[in-house]
Order: C-alpha cells, then sequence, then structure tokens
C-alpha cells in the first residue's frame, strides 16, 4: 500500500466510496466525477501505478480487473461499454494507481478527444 495513493486508502477502508463490486482482489468503485450515467473505476487492491505495470507483473490480475468490468457492463449498460485506461500525464491519468474506468450507458463518440 502507498500511504499517499487515494486508491490504496479507499483499498484500506480509510476513504470512503461507493462499491459496485469486489473479489479478493480487485474493487470496482463508482467514479465521483462520472463522464457517463454508468461510469465505475476498477482496480486492483494491490498497488499498481499503470495498466502496463500491472500487465508485466502480474496478467491475471489484469484480466480479472477486465472480467470484473465486464460483468458490471453486462448489468449496468446491456454488455455496451467503453473500458479506458489512462496511463501517464498525457493521457489523462491523475490518480497513479492502475484503474480502469468502465463508461456505458450513453452514445460515446470517436475519436474521444
Amino acid at each position: 500500500m502507498e500511504t499517499d495513493c487515494v486508491f490504496c486508502q479507499i483499498v484500506a477502508g480509510d476513504l470512503p466510496s461507493n462499491v459496485v463490486a469486489e473479489t479478493d482482489r480487485v474493487l470496482a468503485i463508482v467514479d465521483i466525477d462520472p463522464q457517463a450515467p454508468t461510469h465505475v473505476l476498477v482496480l486492483p487492491k494491490e498497488h499498481h501505478n499503470d495498466v502496463g505495470s500491472v500487465a508485466a507483473v502480474d496478467p491475471k490480475l489484469l484480466a480479472e480487473m477486465i472480467e470484473t468490468g465486464t460483468g458490471i457492463a453486462e448489468n449496468e449498460c446491456d454488455g455496451e461499454f467503453r473500458l479506458v485506461f489512462n496511463t501517464g500525464r498525457d493521457a489523462g491519468q491523475t490518480v497513479f494507481h492502475v484503474h480502469g474506468h468502465v463508461l456505458g450507458g450513453r452514445s460515446m463518440q470517436w475519436p474521444p478527444g
């Protein structure tokens, strides 16, 4: 756990969150600044900085994150969703604990911007 990481603090129960799903290794929470009717963050309970890091160290954990996000999308937006992993500041990553954004419930535009 990184003591200054907001997601590590949420995983530890030190900060409140609206939990949508949870497994032994993954937590899914409602985004506090939703960009779509369904906007859920899927994150590992273990700290990894970005999607490339978790993929290199523990690809099964990344697969579990994707499976969790897909299950949420099946339940909340009929399986039609966008799954986004921002990596690096220029790509829009603001919390450096890997997390996937499950976005759905509305028509998505391309390119995303």
